[in-house]
C-alpha cells in the first residue's frame, strides 16, 4: 500500500520516544499542552507484541492523536505484522528504531547496530509499508563506532529511501556500541547538526527531522529554517510547559496557550478514570513533576507529588493539595 505523507508539515515538532517515560499517561498529559506536536510511544519490541500483552503495549486514548508507535526489531515479517497491529489500533505512524545503542537492544540485533545493515533496514521498511497505509519512518543516529563518515550515512539514507522510507528522524550524534551506556551515548558523542543539515540538502525530497540536544522553541525555529522538523526529548519531559508554546510558535496558530493550572484541572477527569480501573496515582503524576519548572513553588509541587503520589489509596486530592502550594 502507498503511504500518505503530508507535505513536510506533520513533524515540525515532535516529542521523542523515551523508554519508561513516554507512556500513555505522559502522552495524554503532553497532548493537553499542544494540539499539534507529534507524540511517540516508548520503543516496543516485536517480540513483546507477538508474545506478550498487546493491549498493555498498544492501548492509548483517542485524545493522543497524532501519535506514532516506535518498533524495535529486525525481522521484516515480524515488523510487518506489528505494523498491522499498530494500524488496527489507530496509530498515525509506525517508526523503526535504528538508533538505540543499549546492550539489550544490540543482543537482539536491532536498534543502532542496524545502521551497519542498510539493506536489511530497507527490506524491513518495504515489508512494513506493504502491510499498512500509514507512514513508516526511521529514527537513526549519524553513525556508529568507526562507521561514522558522511558517505556511510548518505549510503544508509539512500538505501533505506529506496526501500520506501520518506521520513528520517536523525539523532545528530553517533553511537558507540560498546564502552558507553545509553545515557552516555546521549551526552558524550558530540552533536553535529551540520551533518543532518547536509543530508537535507543532498536529499531534498525526503523529510528530515533533527533530534539531539534541542532545548527551546527558539532553537527549534532556527533549525526549522534548514530542516523539516525538530524532535525534542528530555527537555520536553523535564520542562513540559515548553510544549504549551508549540502551537503558536511552531505551527503559527492563534489563541492563548493553556495555563499550567488549566492543565492540572483538565488532567483530573482522566486521573479519576484511570484510578477507577486500578492505575496508581504515581504512574500518572510522575510525568507531571516538571509542570511548574521555573515557577515559585515548583519544588514544593514536586516534593508533594513525589512523597504522597506513590502511597496506597492516593487520589486526586494529592494533586489539588500540591496545586495550592504553587497558587500564583
Amino acid at each position: 500500500m502507498k503511504q500518505e505523507l503530508p507535505l513536510f508539515s506533520a513533524h515540525k515538532l515532535c516529542v521523542a520516544p523515551m523508554l519508561d517515560w513516554s507512556d500513555r499517561h505522559c502522552r495524554y498529559f503532553h497532548r493537553l499542552l499542544s494540539r499539534n506536536t507529534v507524540l511517540y510511544t516508548e520503543m516496543v519490541t516485536t517480540g513483546a507484541l507477538l508474545n506478550g500483552d498487546v493491549e498493555r503495549h498498544l492501548g492509548f486514548t483517542q485524545q493522543e492523536h497524532p501519535v506514532a508507535l516506535q518498533l524495535g526489531g529486525n525481522s521484516a515479517q515480524d515488523l510487518a505484522i506489528c505494523s498491522q497491529m499498530a494500524a488496527e489500533y489507530g496509530y498515525d505512524e509506525v517508526n523503526l528504531n535504528v538508533g538505540c545503542p543499549s546492550d539489550r537492544v544490540q543482543n537482539g540485533r536491532f536498534g543502532a547496530c542496524l545502521m551497519a545493515e542498510p539493506e536489511l533496514v530497507a527490506e524491513c521498511i518495504a515489508a512494513m509499508q506493504k502491510a499498512v497505509n500509514i507512514p513508516v519512518t526511521v529514527k537513526s543516529r549519524i553513525g556508529i563506532d568507526e562507521q561514522d563518515s558522511y558517505q556511510e550515512l548518505a549510503h544508509f539514507i539512500s538505501t533505506v529511501a529506496e526501500g520506501g522510507c520518506r521520513t528520517f528522524i536523525i539523532h545528530a550524534r553517533k553511537a558507540w556500541l560498546s564502552g558507553l551506556s545509553p545515557k552516555q551515548n546521549r551526552e558524550v558523542p558530540p552533536l553535529n547538526y551540520e551533518v543532518v543539515q547536509q543530508i537535507k540538502q543532498d536529499f531534498p525530497d525526503l523529510e528530515i527531522i533533527i533530534n539531539g540536544g534541542i532545548s527551546s522553541l527558539g532553537q527549534s525555529l532556527d533549525l526549522l529554517a534548514s530542516l523539516d522538523g525538530v524532535m525534542i526529548g528530555r527537555e520536553a519531559y523535564h520542562n513540559p510547559y515548553l510544549l504549551a508554546g508549540v502551537d503558536a510558535t511552531i505551527y503559527q496558530q492563534s489563541g492563548d496557550p493553556i495555563t499550567r493550572h488549566e492543565v492540572v484541572q483538565k488532567m483530573l477527569p482522566y486521573i479519576r478514570q484511570q484510578l477507577a480501573v486500578g492505575v496508581r496515582l504515581h504512574s500518572i503524576t510522575r510525568h507531571m513533576l516538571g509542570l511548574f519548572h521555573g515557577i515559585q513553588g515548583a519544588r514544593a509541587w514536586r516534593r508533594h507529588l513525589s512523597e504522597r503520589g506513590p502511597k496506597a489509596g492516593a487520589d486526586e486530592d494529592v494533586i489539588l493539595e500540591a496545586l495550592e502550594l504553587v497558587q500564583l
